[in-house]
């Protein structure tokens, strides 16, 4: 199996937070927000030293919050205009210091924008060491920016953390699984965006748990981690395929039915939902529509029928429209038994059973005047 750590950094985090404060407050943020920072670089590795250099009196507002990132903080006194430098020497010192002494740490972050460090970064470089820099772009100089291996702009953190993820989670799952599957897509972009060539399901797991150390897939309800892995992809969260030679799981992407779950009505679904209802109400009106016109053909028939038997004239013209069935001469036929079975089957209700009482008293008339007298 795959070794999950064998390419995982290990990092060290040096802040210059007076340069950061300046360069926030100039962008017009509102606050600078370090825990967006911690999770970017939690992306790339795990962090093994956090230190923070500025005179804290004067940003008293951010102490808290770094204190609960677990960030050392080191206090540099401002006596003069040089109190600044002064931080900035006591923070190359300290990372100098740390890659000699630190052999195992091979990332250095420089979180600042001044071009003084470009100095720091060149030697940290010959030290075999990878440089990442990070700043407010409007207050970075394009010095620093050139000489570190990679450099990461406070706005960019920003943007993606405000943009909805790719592979939103369907709210009508339980808001224990919102947050674990929340954790697993969020880990997959990570890794992606780290370009990592193969996503072992142990990769995965690890950054899930560099993001979130208290994360175990058991309190999801989850026997082992290809547990998760294998609800995720049948609920269309992540697309899965399993190795052939160790047979562990291999992340290959986010999945596509994951905005559009099961339960989870599309944009086009009120529409479509509104249109078939319509179709449905419009169908429903005009069978509707149909027994109540039948129904007033049967009984307007009726009417006519039960006038011409009180007039006593069976083949008036007025009976006419009543009584379909007549031979080419104008004279009524008698009604043979198909005739009668398709006039019943035509017209089920009572209208039709007091025109065939019609015919049979006009057929008896017709054959004999004493046929119709009682015995």
């Amino acid at each position: 199996m795959a070794d999950s750590t064998q390419d995982e950094q290990r990092l060290a985090l040096f802040i210059d937070f007076e340069n950061i404060a300046i360069g926030v407050r100039d962008a017009h943020y509102r606050k600078f927000n370090i825990n967006l920072v911690l999770e970017r670089l939690l992306d790339k590795g795990k962090l093994l030293s956090k230190k923070a250099y500025a005179d804290w009196s004067r940003y008293s507002d951010y102490k808290r919050a770094f204190h609960e990132a677990a960030i050392e903080l080191i206090e540099v006194p401002q006596k003069s205009v040089g109190g600044k430098n002064s931080a900035d020497i006591r923070l190359v010192v300290d990372a100098m210091d740390m890659s000699f002494q630190k052999e195992h740490i091979d990332c250095f972050v420089v979180c600042s924008g001044d071009s003084d460090f470009s100095p720091l970064v060149s030697k940290l470089k010959e030290n075999n060491k990878y440089v990442i820099g990070l700043g407010v772009k409007n207050s970075t100089s394009d010095l620093l920016i050139e000489n570190c291996d990679e450099f990461i702009f406070y706005e960019d953190i920003v943007r993606v953390r405000e943009r909805s993820r790719p592979a939103a989670i369907s709210r009508n799952l339980p808001v224990k699984l919102q947050d674990c599957f929340g954790l697993l897509s969020d880990s997959v972009l990570a890794l992606q965006r780290e370009n990592k060539e193969i996503l072992w399901g142990s990769m995965v797991k690890e950054t899930m748990k560099r993001k979130k150390p208290s994360f175990n897939e058991g309190y999801y309800g989850f026997r082992t981690f290809s547990h998760l892995l294998e609800d995720a992809q049948k609920r269309g969260i992540v697309k899965l395929r399993r190795d052939q030679r160790s047979g562990s799981y291999i992340v290959e992407d986010l999945g596509d039915a994951a905005p559009t779950e099961a339960g989870t009505p599309s944009a086009a679904t009120p529409a479509a939902a509104s249109g078939a209802t319509a179709e449905a109400s419009g169908s429903a009106e005009g069978e509707g529509s149909r027994p109540s016109a039948r129904r007033r053909r049967s009984r307007g028939g009726r009417r006519t029928k039960a006038t011409a038997t009180a007039d006593g004239d069976a083949r008036s013209a007025d009976n006419g429209a009543a009584e379909p069935e007549r031979t080419p001469e104008g004279q009524p036929a008698a009604p043979s038994e198909s005739t009668v079975s398709a006039s019943a089957a035509a017209e089920p209700d009572r209208g039709t059973s007091f025109s065939l009482f019609s015919w049979l008293r006009r057929d008896t008339e017709n054959e004999s005047p004493e046929a119709g007298k009682k015995p």
